[in-house]
């Protein structure tokens, strides 16, 4: 593939990372181009470590939106960001850990029908936000929709793998007609600029808010590591190493932390993404990660982004949601024998608490959707007994 098909493949994987990634500082008052910044240096610090092999991109984490709120507003944003370096700080500790007794916990913690489950809970948990950004204007989403899905299915070769950016980009034309694009975030940002940058500092009270939540993403990571390898068709695990996964995983979010950027996460809408186009080149997520550094200085390209209307992110929010929960399904059937008793025991169970409101406290952090559903999965799969091997009839 040459140069400039993978310049566009690595634009529409910006483009389907980017209103995440810059959503998280806008809740919690970091600078969305220190985001962009610290997920495009993350990216990179990320394949370095695992050798280039994974097509994974780091985002900002919703996980830590909540304990960042709450820090920064008691004791300022630099201790929210020193939590945010303790919690990268627990990622390298458990990967130390699984590099030398292995990742075989991981697995009987979060068998396939676990981890199937849990990565459906993710896609339809993010559902109702795809929803609730299409009905600001459905003409517009399902315009949008319908574009993608035909662009994967109708167009053969290089065109098939860009179904986002077509459809963006027609969604954004269509809306330029429709008078509904707002060029204000065009006409405020700056042609160059360097990101703002805040130095972490150390409080006990602040890590011990923060830091915990560490716990909640390395499920998530295991997840999405997983559903990455599921579709891909290759078992990252193994090779190169869920050890490596973890660490590159805990120095991009130590590093964004010490930058003033919001802890990174493997994205599920990079996943989505690799699934709708069937292009699974690394590189590609190296080019994105570069995309998201140049954003970082350049504003003016990250304005036109930001004036991307929130009906056309809907449609496309459709689809790649719905991909992510359809990757789940292929995971859970694949992986585990959906025949069982126990495992359709699993599955409901982590389904029904993933979907629901229930919010269970437990220290300084609190269980809910996608974390309290894999913890319940792991707990049921190891309280319920085994199935019994069927008895041959004479």
């Amino acid at each position: 593939m040459d140069t400039g098909k993978k310049v566009l493949l690595s634009m529409q994987h910006t483009i389907a990372m980017f209103g995440a990634t810059v959503l998280v500082p806008y809740l919690t008052g970091l600078n969305p181009s220190t985001a962009l910044l610290t997920a495009g240096l993350g990216t990179l610090l990320f394949h370095l470590v695992t050798g280039g092999t994974v097509p994974i991109f780091l985002g900002s984490s919703f996980a830590f939106i909540g304990v960042i709120q709450m820090v920064s507003k008691e004791f300022g944003m630099p201790y929210a960001l020193g939590g945010i370096v303790a919690a990268g700080l627990v990622y390298i500790a458990v990967a130390v850990i699984v590099r030398f007794v292995g990742h075989g916990f991981f697995q009987a913690l979060f068998p396939p029908v676990v981890t199937g489950s849990v990565i459906m809970v993710i896609g339809l948990t993010l559902s109702p936000v795809a929803i609730d950004m299409a009905s600001s204007n459905w003409p517009i989403a399902l315009a949008v929709f319908f574009i993608a899905a035909m662009s994967s299915l109708a167009f053969r070769g290089f065109l098939q793998m860009l179904p986002i950016l077509i459809a963006v980009t027609a969604g954004y034309l269509i809306s330029f007609a429709a008078g509904i694009v707002d060029f204000s975030a065009v006409s405020q940002a700056a042609w160059i600029g360097l990101p703002e940058l805040t130095l972490p500092a150390f409080r006990w009270e602040a890590i011990s808010i923060i830091a915990p939540v560490a716990v909640v993403t390395l499920i998530e990571h295991w997840g999405d590591i997983n559903a990455n390898g599921a579709v891909v068709g290759r078992d990252f695990v193994k090779s190169p190493g869920l050890w490596r996964t973890l660490l590159g995983d805990g120095l991009a979010t130590a590093m964004a932390g010490f930058l003033g950027g919001p802890a990174n996460t493997t994205y599920s809408e990079n996943t989505a993404t690799l699934s709708l186009t069937g292009v699974y080149d690394p590189a590609i997520l190296r080019g994105a990660a570069f995309f998201a550094l140049g954003l970082a200085f350049f504003g003016k390209v990250g304005g036109v982004i930001r004036s991307i209307p929130t009906p056309v992110m809907g449609g496309i929010s459709i689809l790649l949601f719905g991909m992510i929960a359809s990757v789940g399904v292929s995971t859970l059937f694949s992986g585990a024998n959906m025949n069982s008793t126990r495992n359709r025991i699993i599955a409901a169970t982590v389904l029904v608490f993933g979907l629901s409101t229930v919010v269970v406290p437990l220290g300084p952090f609190k269980f809910a959707g996608m974390s309290l559903a894999t913890v319940i999965g792991a707990l049921l799969n190891q309280a319920l007994p085994k199935d019994k091997p069927q008895s041959k009839q004479a």
